[in-house]
Formats: structure tokens, sequence, C-alpha cells
């Protein structure tokens, strides 16, 4: 019974002693400890528990703090714990050191830091530095002055301006200034022919603008990869005002022509108001006549010349659309 007891006994505190190891090394981190000290970093083993009563990762700032002293370059752990800590990525500035390092760049940590908390991939930064790149603007459109489009597309080889990482402006404002460049000397351009035959005229004039002003890039060429001809747009807005002109015209001389209908269509009403007033006076001088001849005033003999006349002006006019119908038949045969 006693010999059960002491087994029972030594095998918990067996297990106690073993929680506790476990509990010990996963909270201080002795492994990273002695891989520090193994690469010759000195590091204190209570600090390691200080980062991890402070909450922070140990070996997100240990493991960077070793590949930068193997790389030569000079950091402290506090360094690396207080970027950690303000929310900065840490082994990305570690490798922007080493690469800027190795390349002979002249990089601190406490700008390597700022351009990282800015928002800026400084280890990119760092390599476009050493290999420039490539920007390609899109399709850009422009009007020479005789009218004609021309479209065309640039390559900007930029390189990272380590200094002005900080507040410069971004591939966007290149694309943007460039674009703005490509327009203005095409615009200033006499004829499209005159962009065709020398494109390279293009990158010279937008070179000299200075375009990287305020960037955090440097610009080192500028080449025009392909350009073409586009619409005459001159000629476009020529055909469209001359529509425009046209259309005018057809309204000006439609309402002449409504102008002229109204006014034939009112003298039409007042002649057919005369040839009323005329038959309506026409109806009153058989009347006049007899109240003449009633009264004295017109004798039979007056009666009857006016009769004559009027026999003798109905032949006249007859005769005269006899001549005027003749006339037309003679030259229907004729033609």
């Amino acid at each position: 019974m006693d010999a059960t007891y002491f087994v029972d006994s030594g095998l918990i505190l067996f297990v106690v002693i073993a929680v506790l190891v476990l509990m010990f090394f996963s909270f201080i981190p002795v492994g990273l400890w002695i891989s520090a000290i193994s690469a010759g970093v000195k590091v204190n083993l209570f600090s390691l528990v200080g980062m991890r009563l402070r909450r922070v990762r140990p070996a997100a700032v240990i493991n960077p703090l070793i590949k930068g002293t193997k790389a030569g370059i000079e950091l402290s752990q506090n360094q690396l714990e207080s970027h950690l800590l303000s929310g900065g990525r840490v082994n990305n500035v570690v490798d922007a050191l080493i690469a800027a390092h190795r390349a002979k760049i002249d990089l601190g940590f406490e700008r390597a830091a700022a351009i990282d908390l800015a928002g800026r991939d400084v280890f990119e930064a760092v390599r476009m530095s050493v290999m420039p790149k490539i920007i390609e603007t899109p399709m850009i459109s422009a009007m020479a002055i005789n009218g004609t489009e021309i479209k065309a597309l640039a390559k900007v080889t930029v390189r990272a301006n380590i200094t002005r990482l900080v507040g410069g402006a971004g591939e966007d404002t290149i694309i943007a200034r460039v674009g703005e460049g490509i327009v203005t000397t095409i615009g200033s351009s006499s004829s499209h022919k005159e962009v065709l035959e020398n494109p390279h005229r293009i990158s010279e004039t937008v070179l000299k603008k200075g375009l990287d002003a305020g960037t955090a890039y440097e610009i080192l060429s500028i080449d025009i990869a392909d350009i073409d001809v586009g619409r005459n747009i001159g000629a476009q807005l020529q055909i469209d005002q001359a529509e425009a002109d046209k259309k005018i015209a057809q309204a000006k001389a439609e309402e002449r022509r409504a102008t002229a209908l109204a006014y034939e269509q009112e003298m039409k009403a007042q002649v057919e108001e005369m040839r009323s007033k005329v038959v309506e006076a026409e109806a009153q001088v058989p009347q006049a006549i007899a109240e003449a001849l009633k009264t004295g005033n017109l004798g039979v003999m007056d009666y009857l010349n006016l009769q004559n006349k009027i026999a003798d002006t109905k032949m006249r006019e007859g005769l005269a659309d006899m001549n005027i119908n003749l006339n037309t038949v003679t030259k229907s045969a004729d033609e």
C-alpha cells in the first residue's frame, strides 16, 4: 500500500514538472535566445520575456535582427520592436536595408522605417533604385493644328528616388504628366505628318519639362512605343458645321415658304371678296338701267349702244382667247 502511494505521488510530481517545463519553454523562447547567441547577437533572456508581456512576438523582432546583423548592418532590438509596435513591417525594412547596403545606397534605418510607415514598399523602392522600372501609359489621343487626331503610347523608364519617397507623388502622377506633355506637344504641331516624321520630338519635349519634380521617381527616358493616325477631326467638324448650316437654311426656306403661302391665301381671300363685290355690283346694273329708263335719264338708243359695246367686248375677248389657244397648239406642234 505504501509503495503504491509513493509510485502515484512520483507520477503526479513528474506530470506537474513536465507541465511546468512545457509552460516555461512556451512562454520563454529559449530556442530563439540560443539562436541569437550563436549568431553573435546579444539578447537578454529577460528582454524576450518582456516582449511576451508586451504582447510582442519575439521571433518577429529577433529573426530580422539576426539577419541584419549577419549582413553587417547595425541594428538594435529596441529599434525593431518600436517599429513593430508602430505597425511597421520589420522584416521588409531589414530586407530593404540589406539590399541598399549591398548596392551601396545611402539608406538608414530611420528613413527606411519612415518610408515603410508611410505605406510604401521600401524593399521594392530599393529594387527600383537598382533596377529601373518601365511604366506604360495608356493610348493617348491628341489633335494636331490641322485637325488630324494622333494616338500615341509611351513607355516611361523611372528609378525610385529614396529621398523623395515620403511625400512624393506616385506612378499615377507620372502617367498623368507624361500624357499631358504628349497632348501639348502634338497639339502644338502644325501637321500630323510632322509628328509622324519625328516621334522622338515628343520624347525630347516632354523630358525637358521636368515632369518628375515632386514625385517619388526620377524619369530616365520616355520612349514612344506606338503612334498612329486617328480621325480627321477638323474635316468632321466642317461636315458637322455644313450640316448645321444646311438645316438652318432649310428652316429659313420653310419659314419663307410658309409666309408666302399665307400671303397667297390672304390675296386669294381678297380677290374672292372683290369678285363677290363685282357680282353684287353687276346684279345692281340691270336695276339701275331700268330705273334710268324709267326716269328718262337713259334713252333707248343709249341702251342699245351700251349693249353693242358689251357684245363687241365679249367678241374681242373670245377672239383673244382663240388666238391664245391657236398659239399654244402651234407651239406644241412645232416642239
